[in-house]
């Protein structure tokens, strides 16, 4: 008897936010979840036109849609207004644009059987989701990478109650909608539960973020490529501290500078931030101010080259701001842990990035915060680094991720978590 083959796949809509070719984390993930779905599921993606760097390209001026393909995935692009990351209101009007253009772009997609959105834009990203499970009849699985207001109130971004008030209601409302709420962090799965105390939890269920390790994977140090990374950015010679992310409001980077002045004098040590971010400027000023020749800035590394600069560190930053714990998990941690590099780690105690950080022995930890503590912990990384065990922790960190971090571990749970949604 002949197995008939799988032809009439079920539909499920993403809103993405950004998508390839974006360099957002949430973007890339989302690529890699999409198409690793497509054998399972007839996919179409809703998302802005490149432009996560606040520029528009001219061939994405010239209409409200845009429809195309991208190895498998159906994607409809919203075009949104040109604007800075350092200007509130021309950030808030792009937002805008897309949520509407969104709203849109929903009767533009045909039947759904599911529904799927992330927590991007913070609030947004939920009402999108559950515009789309009432417009298209479908199931609708919330996936909350970073919890807001909660996010919002640990950085001080708002402090007016109001808005924080109507912020957490409208949030509040999105997971009670949702037929499955996803969240990246076992920290988060008891925020969730904290949201709702004395009141049905919506159901829901926890998946690790993840990096293809096929992607990113150790290189050795004199790998041409890393070599030629280092020599670009003057970073040859020396013990390399790394910072590979954005430069944002979440990590209190601010405050890791005076500590990182502490060790202006050693000519043997470099510390490298790599990115961009709203608060870039601030420390390339703080930099120039104190005259810290050892601290150098390097631009976003395109996706393809990202294997070589991170291994061109020999120990990593991955750093949250205090009262991130519970609200969201940084993603450098996958692509730390799959270059094999051992990890500095200024995390709350029992958050999801720190308890894998401890559970594998592949970092230091701390707190946010305990600037003393961070002095210790690089003055004892760089004591030890000629030692083996500095690269030893490194290797189990790689060690752990290729067992239970992998792409195809997670987006296999995504597939089997959608799939019993309805």
């Amino acid at each position: 008897m002949v197995e008939k083959v799988k032809t009439d796949k079920k539909k499920l809509l993403i809103y993405a936010h950004y998508y390839i070719p974006d360099v957002a984390s949430t973007g890339q993930i989302l690529r890699e979840l999409a198409e690793g779905m497509i054998h399972e599921f007839d996919i179409t993606i809703v998302c802005v036109v490149p432009s996560y760097t606040g520029k528009v390209a001219d061939e994405y001026k010239k209409k409200m849609f845009y429809k195309e393909e991208v190895n498998g995935v159906k994607v409809i692009r919203i075009r949104v207004p040109e604007f800075s990351k350092s200007n509130k209101i021309s950030r808030i009007k792009n937002i805008l644009a897309y949520f509407i253009g969104a709203m849109i772009a929903t009767f533009k997609v045909g039947k759904m059987d599911y529904v799927y959105s992330i927590s991007q834009p913070p609030i947004l990203g939920g009402l999108l989701g559950v515009w789309g499970k009432w417009m298209k009849r479908a199931k609708y699985i919330y996936n909350i990478q970073d919890f807001n207001p909660e996010q919002t109130m640990a950085v001080g971004y708002s402090k007016n109650k109001l808005v924080l008030k109507a912020m957490m209601m409208f949030d509040k409302f999105s997971c009670r909608q949702a037929d499955k709420v996803i969240v990246v962090g076992r920290d988060m799965v008891e925020t969730l539960k904290g949201r709702f105390k004395g009141r049905k939890v919506p159901n829901h269920t926890f998946i690790n973020n993840w990096i293809d390790e096929k992607e990113i994977y150790p290189l050795p140090a004199d790998h041409e490529k890393v070599v030629a990374f280092k020599e670009k950015y003057g970073l040859q010679g020396k013990f390399i501290i790394m910072y590979s992310g954005n430069l944002g409001l979440y990590y209190d980077l601010e405050n890791l500078m005076n500590v990182i002045e502490k060790f202006k004098d050693r000519e043997d040590v470099v510390f490298a931030f790599i990115g961009e971010g709203t608060i870039r400027e601030k420390l390339v000023q703080y930099k120039e101010k104190h005259n810290l020749q050892n601290v150098k800035f390097i631009p976003y590394q395109d996706k393809s080259d990202l294997i070589y600069s991170l291994n061109a560190g020999d120990v990593h930053w991955v750093v949250n701001a205090k009262g991130i714990q519970g609200v969201s998990v940084p993603s450098k941690l996958y692509g730390v842990m799959a270059a094999g590099k051992p990890i500095i780690g200024v995390l709350e105690e029992g958050s999801e990035a720190r308890l894998i950080i401890e559970e594998v022995t592949c970092g230091y930890v701390t707190e946010p915060q305990n600037y003393k503590g961070i002095e210790e912990v690089i003055t004892q990384i760089i004591k030890l680094k000629d030692d083996s065990n500095l690269s030893e922790m490194g290797e189990q960190g790689r060690g752990y991720l290729v067992k239970y971090l992998t792409k195809d571990v997670s987006v296999k749970k995504y597939t089997q978590e959608i799939g019993s949604s309805g």
